[in-house]
């Protein structure tokens, strides 16, 4: 392939990515925490920024919960153990009530809707939210991570005498179970930012570490939506 050819294919996965609106959120999430990590809670432009950006987004999530609506409905893949089951259709509920709840907190700070106590008060419940739907994917992604350990060290068992990083079911598991491990990291680091929005430990979890911390988990998003390359033809 030539450099013109190169850089034409780049740019179409570009513009396939910044088409997702999923991937725009996440690319404004990464500022709007950035902003808070540079503001560490004071007045200025970075926590303008910081405001503006968050407000901003709630746009995009708007009717967002019909997505986790639907996940709470739909069946889920067969020998999947009662617990994670139970855990993963809590997630799917809470994260829908957050992203339903967080529409009547844009209502309120975009100055719709008057009452700004409720607003608050609706702002906090929906975090909670956030913050329980977090720990319960965390816990999933933990009982996933250790199913599939479980069948790779059969796999190995099975492929003892050959060598299994030439085995394509070892390698799919293998990529599933970074892909695990990454979205366990996030979901853990969710739970902080959670917290740091609550405040529930100000001294702690303080706006720099909140932003810090959100502006990972921002990046990992990013990086977990990135269209997949196309495999290069053998000449």
């Amino acid at each position: 392939m030539s450099t013109l050819d190169v850089t034409r294919a780049e740019l179409a996965l570009l513009v396939l990515y910044l088409n997702k609106a999923e991937a725009r959120d996440k690319i404004c999430r990464a500022i709007q925490y950035g902003s808070k990590f540079l503001s560490n809670g004071q007045p200025g432009t970075a926590q303008n920024v910081d405001k503006s950006t968050s407000l901003a987004r709630k746009v995009f999530r708007l009717l967002k919960f019909v997505n986790d609506l639907h996940g709470l409905i739909s069946p889920v893949p067969q020998g999947t153990p009662l617990p994670l089951v139970l855990l993963g259709k809590s997630k799917n509920a809470l994260l829908s009530t957050f992203l339903f709840l967080d529409q009547f907190v844009w209502l309120g700070r975009s100055g719709i809707y008057k009452n700004k106590e409720r607003t608050e008060l609706v702002g906090r419940i929906s975090l909670f939210c956030w913050m329980g739907s977090s720990v319960c994917n965390t816990l999933v992604e933990i009982g996933e991570l250790g199913r599939l350990s479980a069948s790779m060290k059969q796999l190995e068992k099975e492929l003892k005498n050959s060598d299994k990083n030439q085995n394509e079911q070892y390698r799919a598991k293998l990529q599933k179970s970074n892909d695990r491990s990454l979205a366990l990291i996030k979901s853990a680091m969710d739970i902080v930012v959670a917290a740091g929005l609550l405040q529930l430990a100000p001294k702690k979890v303080t706006p720099r570490v909140t932003g810090a911390f959100g502006f990972v988990t921002s990046l990992i998003s990013c990086y977990q939506l990135l269209p997949s390359r196309p495999k290069a033809k053998m000449s």
